[in-house]
């Protein structure tokens, strides 16, 4: 799933690029402190995230803890996204 903003902005090359590199533990620009918290994650089932830098702007991979969806979104759309996602989960 991807966001409006991530959809008008790149190409979908370039997002199936970035998501082939978060499947293949590519996670970006992360600290070493969040890379062991995401092989932890992988390993228990929880949320995994990737960070990268594209155009300027720092875009987000987060794949759910129950592996139901993987999103790709801009950094500054994250607080949004939890917004949307709760209404569901109510």
């Amino acid at each position: 799933m991807t966001t409006k903003s991530i959809d008008e902005t790149l190409e979908p090359s370039k997002i199936a690029s970035l998501i082939r590199n978060h499947i293949t533990g590519d996670l970006g620009i992360l600290e070493n402190a969040y890379i062991d918290a995401n092989k932890n994650a992988i390993q228990k089932g929880e949320r995994v995230l990737s960070t990268y830098i594209l155009q300027g702007q720092k875009v987000f991979i987060i794949t759910e803890w129950d592996r139901s969806i993987t999103m790709v979104l801009y950094a500054d759309e994250y607080s949004s996204r939890e917004k949307v996602l709760n209404v569901f989960q109510d």
